[in-house]
């Protein structure tokens, strides 16, 4: 839940709409239970959208040093 967390945290501070996709399900990126609903595990494959260029790459980046 921790990466999950931070995650959030992440996504509430960008300018962009964030949504993480697994599957056919697709959720808000600033909603914990929404992305702990996922189920996402180590290895499996996600998509993530932002509005902005930048926000992801502030959005690589995290996922680089956390995951």
């Amino acid at each position: 839940a921790r990466p999950a967390g931070m995650l959030v945290k992440l996504a509430k501070e960008l300018s962009s709409a964030v949504t993480i996709t697994k599957g056919d399900r697709t959720v808000e990126a600033t909603k914990l239970l929404a992305i702990m609903s996922l189920g996402v595990k180590k290895g499996e494959e996600i998509t993530v959208s932002a509005d902005s260029e930048e926000d992801l790459e502030k959005l690589k980046k995290f996922f680089e040093e956390n995951l």
